[in-house]
């Protein structure tokens, strides 16, 4: 597996282990004990780089390009996933999955950015950067969850919505505020996940929720550090300085108030064991689910106002 800079020392003692194992079975001769020892070492060492890592390194483990995406999540806690296509008006966008779900035998619609694995798919979901019709879409199936009673399960996951001409010249800025406009009164419970990145109004887009988590190492932030520090200093390689100063990683957005839970991943991150993050995942959206059905269409609607403009604001 490759690594990240800051994962290296990891990764060389991994294949070092490997090797290890190789030469053993094909030699067959007995190295467990010093293999244990590697072991040990090895997970010595991923607490020692996992357990304190800066802003900067979790905005780079945000973007870990094995880390789980909107539809592994769904294949992998969700079932009978019937994906929806097309805002009705121009096209559809690969870069937004919408669709029917159950989980745990609840039924759901389920929304979030998707990225793409190699380069090919990357150009198909233009690398997770939605349209406006992607976002056209994902207001549509909002409003067609309302109509039916369903709950909605949002998957955040973009560096931001796409900032091309062609965007613009179809109503980018229209499309989202439209979106900030009316989640805040559709009338069904909305819970949101951050799982990767979560960057400026492409996710915010989408994020208009009565709950949000992020996972431990994903972010939420109004821009890019890349962004921050070109603005700030006009040097984007004072990015790790823009993130620090951003407070975008869970600790620092759950003591702000913004959102409601952060999720811990696996030790080295979400990637390392899949299964294991979507079922905490699950966890997370199935608690908030219960939580927010005991809730009639007015309490609903009344917490939710409250939840937004309660934010930003000092005691």
């Amino acid at each position: 597996m490759a690594g990240l800079d800051f994962e290296k020392p990891i990764v060389e003692l991994e294949k070092k282990i490997q090797e290890l194992k190789s030469f053993m079975v094909e030699k067959k001769i007995d190295l467990s004990g010093e293999i244990k020892k590697l072991d040990d070492k090895l997970e010595q060492l991923k607490k020692d780089t996992y357990v304190n890592l800066s802003a900067w390194q979790k905005v780079q483990l945000a973007r870990h390009p094995l880390r789980p995406y909107t539809q592994d999540y769904i294949d992998l806690m969700m079932s009978d996933f019937m994906e929806l296509h097309g805002d009705r008006l121009f096209s559809d966008d690969k870069a937004m999955v919408c669709g029917l779900a159950k989980i745990d035998k609840k039924k759901v619609m389920v929304i979030g950015h998707q990225k793409g694995r190699d380069t090919k798919e990357n150009l198909k979901r233009n690398f997770g950067c939605a349209h406006p019709e992607g976002y056209r879409k994902a207001l549509r199936l909002m409003q067609m969850a309302e109509e039916f009673g369903l709950p909605i399960v949002v998957f955040i996951d973009t560096p931001g919505a796409y900032p091309g001409v062609g965007a613009e010249e179809r109503g980018q800025s229209h499309a989202i505020a439209l979106n900030l406009r009316e989640m805040a009164g559709c009338a069904v419970p909305i819970v949101a996940i951050v799982i990767g990145e979560g960057g400026s109004g492409g996710a915010l887009g989408v994020g208009v929720a009565d709950r949000l988590a992020v996972l431990e190492n994903s972010y939420y932030s109004v821009i890019s550090p890349e962004g921050c520090a070109a603005i700030l200093w006009k040097d984007g390689a004072k990015a790790p300085q823009a993130a620090e100063a951003l407070k975008l990683t869970g600790p620092d957005l759950l003591k702000m108030g913004l959102i409601d839970e952060v999720i811990p991943e696996p030790l080295g991150g979400a990637h390392r064991d899949p299964q294991k993050i979507a079922a905490s995942v699950k966890e997370s959206i199935l608690k908030s689910l219960k939580e927010l059905a005991s809730l009639d269409k007015d309490e609903l609607l009344k917490l939710r106002y409250k939840k937004f403009r309660s934010m930003g604001v000092t005691a």
